[in-house]
């Protein structure tokens, strides 16, 4: 089967791997779709530290099953289905204990993340039935690979207590900042606001029907004023010194940031901006198996506006141009899937 390599930080290449075995409780899935994640990229890079050279990555995918361990018949689950699947893997000791909250397991793994096993740039990986998800009847494939980003949106939603009343403030305007308008407005929330540096991505936004600010042309807190002021809730989908900064700057007092964006391993903060004005800072990272559930379900429900977070779809002969690409910033507003299936609608 083709693979795509880190062969080394900055170079990513096809190479012909063995289909990997199906043992008991796994499933074989012919992959369409993946995604190509920011934490990809951080890992194309070695900015993150949490790749290594010879993965294969790749955790936003969906494709349909190919086959089962044998002997084996999952509940709900046949050949042929068009499915996603949820990369954070829990061994069977700690599926009860950890019910609802998967991804505070100690001992998961992520499926991408891991480099003992390869991940799904790839035709085929292997994955454990109980993180299997069928997608709803003719909702598209390609709109599979969008489940796994929109889980973190709406994990991070629920995390900042998001209940559809606030008014919301979500800080970069990237794919998942993208997903997580896109849950808002499924939520009913009213009020929403992204604060985006790039042009191609406000324009995006500004499709879903969202106001955007331009925050390298002033002061955020002072933008934000023109939009009806500080906020209940930031989403802050950057992850930066900068970015914390400016979602306490514009957050009401007694508001709540969630920090969901990766960008800086290590940040600054005004520890005053919490305490004394009784802001809540609260962390999101993954999701659970309801959120993942709920999001796919979700991305179903909302399809006019899940194919506007898609950019663009190329070759795994692409791959690595694309990486480079992204990595080098360019103004890429949406997602951008690696196709390894032929489609009717994207053979062009």
């Amino acid at each position: 089967m083709r693979t795509l390599v880190l062969e080394e930080f900055g170079r990513m290449a096809l190479a012909d791997r063995p289909i990997p075995e199906v043992a008991l409780g796994e499933v074989l899935i012919r992959v369409a779709f993946t995604g190509i994640c920011g934490s990809d990229i951080h890992g194309y890079t070695g900015h993150n530290g949490r790749r290594a050279i010879g993965q294969v990555m790749g955790h936003e995918s969906s494709g349909t099953i190919e086959a089962f361990g044998e002997g084996d018949a999952p509940l709900g689950l046949a050949i042929g289905d068009a499915v996603t699947f949820n990369p954070v893997v829990l061994p069977l000791a700690d599926r009860v204990e950890f019910i609802d909250r998967e991804q505070h397991s100690p001992r998961k793994s992520v499926i991408g993340v891991d480099p003992a096993r390869y991940a799904s740039f790839a035709d085929y990986v292997v994955v454990p039935a109980v993180n299997v998800l069928r997608l709803a009847d003719g909702m598209p494939v390609e709109h599979g690979a969008l489940v796994e980003p929109t889980a973190v949106a709406l994990h991070a939603i629920r995390r900042a207590g998001v209940t559809g009343r606030e008014r919301v403030l979500v800080i970069g305007g990237g794919p998942i900042g993208q997903s997580v308008v896109l849950v808002l407005q499924a939520l009913g929330v009213a009020e929403i606001s992204v604060s985006e540096i790039s042009a191609g991505r406000r324009s995006l936004l500004e499709g879903m029907g969202v106001p955007v600010i331009d925050p390298s042309a002033g002061d955020l807190a002072g933008a934000l004023g023109r939009h009806g002021g500080p906020v209940d809730v930031v989403i802050d989908a950057v992850g930066s010194t900068h970015s914390l900064a400016d979602a306490l700057a514009c957050t009401v007092l007694g508001g709540t940031v969630c920090l969901v964006g990766m960008g800086e391993p290590q940040v600054r903060l005004d520890a005053f901006q919490i305490s004394t004005a009784e802001r809540t800072l609260v962390g999101s990272f993954t999701y659970s198996a309801r959120d993942f559930a709920d999001a796919a379900a979700l991305v179903a429900d909302n399809p006019l506006s899940a194919a506007a977070l898609i950019s663009r779809v190329i070759e795994p002969e692409s791959a690595d141009e694309a990486f480079t690409d992204l990595a080098n910033g360019d103004d890429i507003p949406g997602k951008v899937l690696v196709a390894f299936t032929k489609t009717a609608e994207y053979a062009k």
